[in-house]
């Protein structure tokens, strides 16, 4: 089905089945199926928190009552400027829906809050196997970050490292 038409819209919590849906489906596209644990209450619990302001958000696209696409993100810092960004987490558009204009709808929104916000930057990361994306990114403007190599501490090396960490705290 060809969508002609996408609107972007905050998400909901009426949405979550069908954040989580495409969340599903982009671990698909990234050739790790099995990698989403995250549930609907994780999402709610960041977007629509019973206490507390939300720390992470979400844009909805959706064309015939549909959801179609979905950009999730957080606020981020630059030391160098003192000002907020946003950092997307994760932009993803249903595959039978791409290249009628639903991604490029989510990202410009992002860019319009930036804009509306003051905030200095809209950052991503890309994998990099991922030519049809990196190029769609391209035609908008987007530049590489090449000079920067991303890290991550997760699962047991996260959790040898805190343990070590509390460990040289009590000497």
């Amino acid at each position: 089905m060809n969508v002609h038409e996408a609107t972007v819209r905050e998400a909901t919590k009426n949405d979550l089945p069908d954040i989580l849906r495409l969340v599903h489906a982009l671990a698909m596209y990234e050739k790790e199926p099995d990698a989403v644990e995250a549930t609907e209450d994780d999402f709610a619990a960041v977007m629509f928190p019973s206490d507390g302001q939300p720390n992470t958000y979400g844009l909805v696209a959706e064309a015939d009552g549909q959801i179609i696409g979905i950009a999730i993100w957080f606020y981020s810092f630059s030391t160098w400027t003192g000002k907020n960004g946003i950092w997307l987490e994760d932009l993803f558009v249903d595959p039978n829906h791409r290249g009628n204009g639903a991604g490029k709808a989510l990202l410009g929104r992002l860019a319009q809050i930036c804009q509306e916000r003051g905030l200095t930057r809209l950052e991503w990361c890309v994998l990099k196997w991922n030519e049809p994306s990196i190029g769609f990114y391209r035609s908008l403007g987007a530049k590489a970050q090449d000079e920067w190599e991303t890290f991550r501490l997760d699962g047991e090396a996260l959790e040898a490292f805190a343990d070590e960490a509390s460990t040289a705290d009590t000497r």
